[in-house]
């Protein structure tokens, strides 16, 4: 079994969403011991963002030299997806959506042919069958009762990601109103280390 886990948030040490991802590893390392482990980094390893010539490339156009290191990352971020039966990602909020970090990971894995397709009736996943779980979290409150609801984009963005590609139950483990104060702060961090321990194993 091999697990992959991302860490996307900026703020090392103070991150939420680093602690919350990293105790939803541990327990599925304690429950399965021989799991293989692959962490990325994406503040400490940054993929570029595309450009023209990324697109150009994939198209088939040659590519300039300099883009050779980087077209060699995204084989590798790639391969590190596609080989995984589990993917933890740590993923905080900013700005009502996801880092810019890893927008540029998701966009190393959104390829035709790769993780989807196209044929006669729509899009077609091709990355179903692996257990994806999030570990999100959020300054605020974004429920479906909340008038922040709309502003939401984190967490649905994600749902459709992970559903395009075919993984259609990818699990949520949210620590929410972390800015709101100390005491919503810490209750929030409790209640997703809880969920943490409390995963399923497979």
């Amino acid at each position: 079994m091999k697990l992959l886990h991302i860490d996307s948030s900026v703020l090392g040490p103070h991150s939420v969403s680093r602690q919350v991802s990293a105790a939803i590893v541990d327990r599925l390392r304690q429950a399965t011991p021989a799991l293989e482990i692959v962490y990325r980094d994406l503040t400490q390893t940054p993929l570029a963002h595309l450009s023209g010539s990324h697109l150009a490339a994939a198209q088939g156009a040659p590519a300039p030299a300099e883009l050779a290191p980087d077209l060699a990352a995204s084989a590798a971020v790639l391969n590190e997806f596609l080989e995984a039966d589990t993917v933890v990602i740590g993923a905080p909020m900013y700005n009502f959506t996801i880092p810019s970090q890893l927008k540029a990971w998701i966009d190393r894995i959104l390829v035709a042919g790769k993780t989807f397709s196209y044929g006669a009736n729509g899009p077609q996943g091709l990355a179903g069958g692996k257990r994806v779980i999030v570990a999100i979290s959020r300054g605020g409150y974004y429920g479906a009762d909340m008038p922040t609801a709309a502003g939401e984009h984190l967490e649905t963005y994600l749902r459709w990601v992970f559903g395009f590609i075919g993984i259609t139950n990818p699990e949520f483990i949210s620590a929410d109103g972390i800015q709101v104060g100390p005491e919503h702060r810490e209750k929030a961090i409790a209640g997703a280390l809880q969920l943490a321990t409390s995963l399923r194993a497979a």
